[in-house]
């Protein structure tokens, strides 16, 4: 009687889990609010920029810096979305709604192990890093031939990273 009271106790802290799950859609809900901001505010500044027909130097440069930059979080927040759903459905239960969902065809939240939970969560992660790395390019001066080369090749590699990661990710 003792074992089986422990063993439930032991089985019911799973439900710490839920910290983790509430807290990480709130970051999501938040990441979200804050990009949907920040493409606001920039769209903000490009039509008082163009109806005052005004062109303040590296405009275009900020524009796209800024809509990136949204991207970005937006991405972040879909990691944390991935996460949270990730962490319920592996310790906590099936998501119900998402099972009766039958137009979806692609269940991109639906994660039934660890290891696909890691998959999903790495791949958001190496598009947050691909879009901050064409973020900061796009933010760089460059002041030679060597420079530009650099540039060049740091692009090829993204590039050859991102085709060998598709290659291994078709593969499951």
């Amino acid at each position: 009687m003792l074992e089986r009271i422990f063993e439930n106790g032991l089985w019911s802290t799973r439900f710490i889990v839920l910290l983790a799950v509430i807290f990480g859609l709130i970051g999501a809900i938040a990441l979200f609010a804050v990009a949907s901001f920040d493409v606001y505010d920039t769209a903000k500044k490009v039509f008082l920029t163009y109806f005052n027909h005004l062109h303040p130097e590296n405009f275009h440069e900020d524009v796209v810096g800024g809509i990136i930059g949204a991207v970005d979080l937006y991405l972040i927040g879909v990691v944390m979305l991935l996460f949270s759903f990730g962490l319920y459905e592996l310790f906590i239960s099936d998501i119900d709604a998402a099972k009766e969902d039958e137009t979806r065809e692609n269940k991109i939240l639906a994660i039934h192990s660890l290891d696909q939970l890691k998959d999903k969560i790495s791949k958001v992660i190496v598009m947050v890093l691909v879009v901050n790395f064409f973020q900061r390019v796009g933010h760089t001066e460059y002041h030679g031939a060597l420079e530009m080369m650099y540039l060049a090749l740091s692009i090829t590699a993204v590039s050859v990273g991102l085709y060998f990661l598709s290659k291994v990710g078709s593969k499951h």
